[in-house]
């Protein structure tokens, strides 16, 4: 069966649907590159190809050389080479969110080539570093990574790079959320910065790559993520989600955006006004912005927002994005609709212009059209994972690595007392890469790493801790067969249970299992035709190596093939298991499957305590596999270790007191058992090839653990809202604003010595708005060993007309300290930080007021506290005498934020019940004019309620229907009582929009 992308789901990847390719390093020499490495461009005929010339006379010049057709060309993914002028194809993005993953192939129709070279922890992981100087190293090595791949071949690895996801991690529940960094914008915005950074280079002239920022803008859910609409008050828009893109790009440490596949207030972020206004407000660089991977077509099909794609090409251009991602290596798509748009007037060839402007900017910075490509052109292959990258790779998965909980000194191991150790679990002795991952070069898993570091006088037992199972048919009686060496389809045929009949089934929660064949440890997986052990790790779009063995009540079981929900418009209700004719298994529905009878060959507790029973330190290691637990496409369904972990640790500390249980996945945990009776917990993202070496350094203690946890881990999933809620004030998400008492705090993170914290003292007890405060602490290491502290600053309004958040990060500081040394470490704080969104008069602002200045170990840690006046403004009483947006509320029930028109503004929908609130007005009002829209037949109405959404009624306004949501029309009515301080109301009646109004 032809591989298809689902139709609802249709954001997906070039390339994604066709099977992606493993390309090693010795066989690049092998696959035939664009043009000669070295000899791609043209010997220096024009003058955009003299490097000496400024850089805008160079644009200038082969803009105006280039035709119509020739520009529109350069609008799509795979923009093609121009030979007339010496200009060679190029292509934008390749993917490297934590090392060069993969890329498309044109001459291979797009086939997905992945790299094998240094893959350094997931993103979440290298913030949790808080290391920005560790991590612009990082950035620069997957910068020369992707220089000495486009060396080969120009055409598959392009040098824009689209990396660093920068979207907050305000869900722990987000599917994506390995991609990330941070619920906290600055902490986001410092690291990505640091990334950034060391991708471009520090050439002041040339770009080493380019990085492109994802994904533009508060995309942080996985479900219904093409057609669902964030609403972001001007609050969480300008102090959250806009606070998390800005730092970067107001530093120079990214080149564009790329937009994501939701809605913003009801408009397709892929035509968000942003992308051509605000986000290039913040530099005075062009930015390359591009559309994630088939979000044009969204417009007209799964958001039915345009008509045509003349219209939605015409639109996305004119909205600021300039590289159209989509349709795979075929542009011919996109340039017939955007001559259709030319030809209509929907767009001018001078918005063309200027798309083109940007590309060209940027593939001049990256030497792409110099004759000798740029001084990065000179970057060779042999960076691919080098010596230097991988010990760079191992440092990195130690510092990111976060001590939970460790109590009575259970850490670091003693390689001297500590002999035998035990290592069990499911991730003991295996790696897993993730779907923006390379493929690993090679492996050390924490059992190598263990054993490495114990040496030959050392002892390691081990166990997966995973039932060792064989399935018979009830039936027949015959057991599931599968191959040896490379595989084979399985059947029913056996009568006794065999290797090749045997099965280790992992545990991954919600009942979802992977079998890995006993005969080959392969995974057994379905190819759109049968099933087959033949897999080195579950992988794929639609992952199709999930089965669940669902208990009936006689004792026995129906075998369901469990693939990601998108295949259930494939297969309907035929995803169980019967056995064919000739015992081949297919796919059936439930009435029609066999049952099965599960025989146990060996129990996988049993197996891990007995390998722990007797060890001098038992390290259990469980997690997630980050093709089943949450990835792009699919939001995590709760937030708990799988069921069988949780009993394979429980069963292990009962054997074992001295157990230590390491973590590996990609977000938060409700590891609430474990943090109760464990003596030490060790989080760890997968952290790459060197994973195994870098929880053996910690473990024994040759690394001191100095990460810190970048979101809040919740004791329980019942603590969020629905994760289609934005509003991270209204609903008290994140460290911010939430009131409860997290399992672990943002910032958490122990270390193997203690830091002892003096009072913070400020240069300046006061500062004006526009001024700078340094905050000096001195931290001493109280311990025995010499570790590092991450030093973080923390602020609170203490009074402001807006509700304010708990605290707020506002800097950190790094640094080492040895046993009994004393460090004044000296924080800057810009009063200009402390502004926040004014939705009485639409600005940013500084209030005055006395802020509590906090310094601690973590946001649940402060150690000191200071006070400081900061002279700023008071706001002013509403004057709502003013056309006053709507949007500008300070709170709201029962209503959405929507698009004013396709093209920009903000508004109100609102039906029946909803209301919208305006603080602290000051009114002398008799009348009321209203800017409304109503789709729907019939007329609405809003009533104009003073200090509460049942007070009295100072008046109503009728609204007619306006026959289109983006028909606007003025009504007016007259007030009464409207006068004094109030809180106005204004309450709904009816399905309708409201843009702005004013109270005269």
């Amino acid at each position: 069966m032809k591989i298809r992308h689902a139709m609802s789901k249709p954001a997906e990847p070039p390339g994604r649907s066709r099977r992606r390719r493993l390309v090693p390093l010795v066989a690049l020499a092998l696959i035939a590159p664009l043009a000669p490495a070295g000899a791609a461009h043209a010997q220096a005929s024009y003058p955009f190809q003299n490097p000496d010339l400024p850089l805008g006379k160079r644009v200038d010049d082969l803009l105006g050389r280039l035709t119509l057709d020739e520009k529109v060309s350069l609008l799509h993914q795979y923009e093609p080479a121009i030979p007339r002028l010496g200009v060679p194809a190029f292509k934008t993005g390749t993917e490297a969110l934590h090392g060069v993953a993969w890329s498309t192939d044109i001459a291979n129709k797009g086939a997905v080539v992945t790299a094998q070279g240094t893959v350094f922890p997931q993103a979440v992981g290298l913030a949790s570093t808080w290391d920005p100087a560790l991590i612009k190293k990082v950035g620069s090595a997957v910068g020369d990574e992707a220089r000495g791949y486009n060396s080969v071949n120009p055409a598959v690895w392009g040098v824009q790079l689209w990396a660093p996801v920068v979207n907050l991690l305000r869900d722990p529940r987000w599917g994506r959320n390995e991609e990330g960094y941070s619920e906290d914008p600055t902490l986001t915005g410092t690291i990505s910065t640091a990334y950034g950074k060391g991708i471009e280079g520090d050439n002041p002239k040339y770009l080493k790559a380019a990085p492109v920022l994802k994904h533009y803008l508060a995309n942080n859910n996985e479900v219904t993520r093409d057609t669902s609409s964030s609403m972001l008050p001007p609050r969480v828009l300008n102090e959250y989600d806009r606070a998390a893109f800005k730092p970067a790009i107001s530093a120079d440490a990214a080149t564009g955006v790329m937009a994501s596949y939701n809605l913003v207030n009801g408009r397709p972020s892929t035509v968000n006004p942003d992308l051509g206004g605000v986000v290039r407000s913040w530099t005075g660089k062009d930015l390359l912005n591009v559309t994630d991977a088939g979000a044009p077509n969204n417009l007209t099909g799964s958001e039915h927002y345009y008509a045509t794609q003349a219209e939605a090409d015409a639109a996305v251009i004119k909205a600021g994005l300039d590289s159209f991602t989509v349709d795979d290596t075929d542009g011919t798509k996109t340039a017939t609709a955007v001559k259709a748009a030319l030809s209509q007037g929907l767009l001018k060839v001078s918005d063309v212009d200027t798309a083109v402007r940007h590309i060209l900017s940027i593939r001049f910075r990256l030497g792409d059209l110099d004759p000798d490509g740029g001084p990065y052109a000179k970057i060779k292959p042999s960076v691919i994972n080098s010596t230097a990258n991988q010990k760079l790779a191992r440092r990195t998965a130690a510092e990111a690595a976060v001590l939970l909980k460790n109590s009575g000194q259970t850490l670091p191991l003693n390689a001297a007392k500590d002999r035998k150790v035990a290592v069990v679990g499911p991730l003991s002795n295996t790696l897993y890469t993730d779907w923006y991952s390379g493929s690993l070069p090679y492996k050390v898993t924490p059992e190598q790493g263990i054993k490495e570091r114990l040496g030959a006088g050392g002892t390691v037992t081990s166990s997966e801790g995973a039932d060792r199972i064989a399935l018979k048919d009830v039936k027949t009686g015959k057991y599931v067969t599968a191959g040896a060496g490379d595989g084979a389809v399985l059947k029913e045929s056996a009568t006794t249970a065999g290797a090749t009949e045997q099965f280790d089934a992992f545990d991954w929660g919600s009942g979802v299992l992977t079998l890995r064949s006993a005969a080959n440890g392969k995974y057994v997986g379905y190819n759109w035709s049968n099933f087959k052990n033949d897999q080195d790790q579950p992988n794929g779009w639609f992952v199709q190596q999930q089965f669940k063995l669902e208990k009936q009540p006689d004792g026995d079981y129906l075998f369901r093939y469990a693939g990601y929900e998108t295949e259930a418009s494939w297969f309907g209700t035929k995803n169980y298991l019967k056995a064919s004719d000739d015992g081949t298994l297919v796919l059936t529905t439930k009435d029609d499957a066999s049952t099965f009878s599960k025989d146990l060959v060996s129990s996988g507790v049993d197996g891990a305590v007995k390998a722990v029973t007797g060890a001098d330190a038992a390290v259990v290691v469980v997690g997630s596999m980050p093709f089943i637990n949450g990835r792009e496409d699919h939001d995590r369904k709760d937030m708990n270790l799988a069921e069988g972990q949780e009993a394979l640790v429980k069963a292990v500390l009962k054997a074992n007191p001295k157990t230590v249980v390491v973590v590996e996945n990609s977000y938060p945990t409700t590891l609430n058992w474990e943090q109760a009776n464990v003596p030490a917990l060790l989080w760890t993202t997968h952290a790459g090839a060197e994973t195994g070496h870098a929880i053996a350094d910690v473990l024994f203690g040759d690394v001191n653990p100095s990460g810190r946890l970048t979101q809040t881990w919740y004791r329980s999933d019942s603590e969020l809202p629905s994760i289609l809620d934005y509003d991270i004030i209204k609903s008290n998400r994140t460290y911010l604003y939430y009131q409860g008492a997290p399992l672990y705090s943002f910032g958490h993170g122990l270390s193997y010595t203690t830091f002892q914290y003096g009072r913070p003292k400020l240069s300046s007890g006061s500062v004006a708005s526009d001024g700078t405060v340094t905050v000096s602490v001195d931290v001493t290491n109280t311990g025995k060993l010499a570790g590092d502290e991450v030093v973080q600053l923390y602020t609170h309004q203490k009074t402001s007309r807006d509700k304010q958040p708990v605290k707020q990060l506002r800097t950190f500081q790094r640094v080492h300290l040895n046993p009994d040394q004393t460090r004044n470490v000296q924080l800057t704080l810009r009063a200009a930080d402390l502004a926040h969104w004014d939705v009485t008069r639409n600005t940013s602002v500084v209030e005055s007021s006395d802020y509590g200045v906090m310094v601690g170990a973590s946001s649940g840690d402060i150690r000191g506290k200071a006070s400081l006046r900061v002279r700023g403004e008071r706001i002013p009483a509403r004057d709502l005498s003013k056309q006053t947006s709507a949007v500008n509320f300070d709170d709201y029930q029962g209503i959405d934020l929507v698009d004013q028109t396709k093209v920009s503004g903000d508004a109100v929908g609102a039906t029946t019940g909803g209301w919208i609130k305006f603080a602290g007005a000051r009114l002398q009002a008799q009348s009321v004019t209203a800017s409304v829209a109503k789709a729907s037949a019939g007329d609405g109405s809003i009533q104009i309620r003073l200090d509460s959404p049942t007070g009295p009624v100072a008046g109503t306004v009728a609204v007619p229907s306006t026959g289109d949501k983006y028909t606007w029309k003025d009504v007016t009515a007259q007030l009464s009582g409207a006068s004094g301080t109030h809180d106005v109301y204004l309450v709904f009646t009816g399905d309708l929009r409201l843009a702005s109004f004013s109270l005269k």
